[in-house]
């Protein structure tokens, strides 16, 4: 029976990812949002639990990625889809009329917003490369889908707290928005060693880059509030890499 524990968490992270997306839909970013920080602290509940009770299996790990794929997968090129429909000043406004919804074949769709997409595809490419990927045990390759997840869902809540024009008038702007899809795609994919927080034991030898890095995040998401989590991202890429070449 406890072998299913962690599997059940698992099934609460696609629960959740699977309401930010209609929510999303619903151009109701902020709900989205928490039900995606939902969904990754169970993603990260889920496989702590399986380590602690050693009831790891494929099963796991397969239902895991699955999970992933739609809450750090699906939703936010849902997400960038939406933030870059805004830029073309579209009517995101749709009637609740079945009648006058159902019928025929619309292919008047915008191509713009459509690239958002692609971090559905890359993130879908990402995990199933880590799950053919022995050597991603202590480290992962590649920005993992989750902390892209959150840096893509950051974006309308900076929108909505952060109360700047300027920034908001930068993140509203296409050109922008599409050059962060395609650093997204390629963070995912990319072959950097970034440290994975997971902890063997908890002394301050061997866990200071992760100590440092979490004290970091809580002072930055203190004084900047959303407007950290792009730069935690960053510092999480910096940290990483200086932390290879100390260790070399």
């Amino acid at each position: 029976m406890k072998k299913q524990i962690p599997n059940a968490l698992t099934l609460l992270n696609l629960l959740c990812g699977s309401i930010a997306v209609i929510l999303a839909l619903n151009n109701n970013f902020v709900t989205a949002a928490i039900f995606v920080f939902l969904g990754v602290f169970f993603d990260f509940f889920d496989g702590f639990v399986a380590r602690k009770l050693n009831v790891q299996s494929e099963l796991g790990l397969q239902l895991d990625s699955l999970a992933d794929m739609v809450t750090s997968g699906l939703v936010p090129g849902v997400i960038m889809y939406k933030l870059l429909y805004l830029t073309i000043d579209a009517d995101l406004t749709h009637g609740n009329n079945w009648e006058a919804n159902s019928y025929g074949v619309d292919f008047s769709l915008p191509i713009l917003p459509l690239f958002g997409l692609l971090i559905t595809l890359a993130s879908a490419y990402r995990l199933a490369k880590f799950n053919i990927d022995e050597d991603q045990q202590t480290y992962f390759k590649g920005l993992p889908t989750p902390a892209n997840a959150l840096l893509i869902i950051a974006l309308p809540l900076i929108i909505e707290f952060q109360n700047n024009d300027a920034i908001n008038t930068i993140i509203l702007n296409k050109w922008f928005l599409l050059g962060l899809t395609f650093l997204s795609c390629y963070l995912l994919n990319s072959g950097i060693k970034l440290f994975a927080l997971k902890f063997k034991s908890y002394g301050f030898k061997g866990n200071a880059t992760r100590y440092i890095f979490i004290i970091l995040c809580a002072v930055l998401l203190i004084v900047l509030q959303f407007a950290a989590i792009p730069i935690i991202i960053l510092l999480y890429i910096i940290m990483s890499v200086l932390d290879n070449l100390t260790s070399k």
